[in-house]
This record gives C-alpha cells, structure tokens and sequence, in this order.
C-alpha cells in the first residue's frame, strides 16, 4: 500500500469515527456546554469544518473559491477557530446544517487527498498568513489532519458521556 493511499484510508477512518460519535448523541443535546469542559458538540464539529480545511486542502493545494462560495468559512473561523469558546458560537448553525458542512468538507478533503501524487506529499506546505504549527510537508499536513480529528473525535466522545451517556463501541461487558 503506498503512502498515499494510507493516508487516504486512515482520513476516511477518522472522518467515519467523527460521524459515528457524532450521530449517537441526539440533535437536543448539541448545544449543552458540559461545565467541566466548556465545548459542546456543535462547536466540535464547527472546529473539525476549519480545521480540516486548514490541515488537509490549504496547506495542500491552497484556496478552493468554489468551496468557499458554498459555506462561511468566515464564520467558522470566527466562532470555531483556534482560541474560540463553544458559547460564543451557540444557536448559530443547526445541527443538520454542520453535519452538512462538515461532509462537504470531508469530501473536498478526500478528493483533495486522492487528487496528490506521491511525490506531491514530500513538498513543502502550500504558504498560509499563519504557518502550520507542526507540518512542513503536505504529507505532515494531511498526517496532523488525521490525528487532530481524532483528538477531537475523543472530546466528543467525553462530551457525549457527560450530556448523553459512554459510547458504545462494541465491547463486551465482563461478569
């Protein structure tokens, strides 16, 4: 299996686990801010719509005005971006309306990923106003892209155990 094709494989891994944690707990509870960690998963969602544009298309390809042209990217920046509070960002999009940003994100990026050649991967990451903080290359960047969805695949799954209940992954209870 090539390089790319793990990194392919291993981003539709994360984007799937993003979707099953986010589609076990109901639409109601999106917006409950649990007090002992001050993000919601309607926040989580808008962050992973910036953050996946970030990682795994800018810093790949750059702008994609076609995309942009479909969704605020603005707006997500501004209330999911990096340094942003879960509360200041409360009611402004429904959950059906992230759910549907954040596919069309992730189909961008799969076809963003899947549009490189090998030899695209070990080139320097396209330049942004703000540097990537760890990648220097398209294949760090796609590589973080991955890690990072799944670092917040596990805040939602936190916060699904405080406003729903633990996700079940499947395991067996022991007597």
């Amino acid at each position: 299996m090539s390089e790319l094709e793990i990194l392919n494989q291993q981003t539709e891994t994360a984007y799937d686990w993003t979707h099953k944690l986010m589609d076990s707990v109901s639409a109601e509870k999106w917006e409950i801010i649990p007090e002992a960690l001050g993000s919601n998963l309607s926040w989580q969602i808008g962050h992973l719509v910036v953050s996946i544009y970030y990682h795994s298309i800018m810093t790949t390809v750059g702008h994609l005005p076609e995309l942009l042209e479909k969704l605020d990217l603005r707006s997500y920046t501004k209330l999911c971006g990096y340094d942003t509070f879960a509360k200041e960002m409360k009611g402004t999009w429904t959950p059906t309306a992230l759910r549907s940003d954040l596919q069309r994100m992730q189909n961008t990026s799969l076809e963003v990923i899947n549009s490189l050649s090998e030899s695209n991967l070990w080139q320097p990451v396209e330049p942004t106003k703000v540097p990537h903080p760890v990648a220097k290359t398209k294949f760090e960047a796609i590589d973080w892209n991955i890690k990072h969805t799944m670092w917040h695949c596990g805040q939602m799954a936190t916060i699904k155990r405080l406003v729903d209940q633990p996700y079940d992954y499947g395991l067996q209870k022991r007597d």
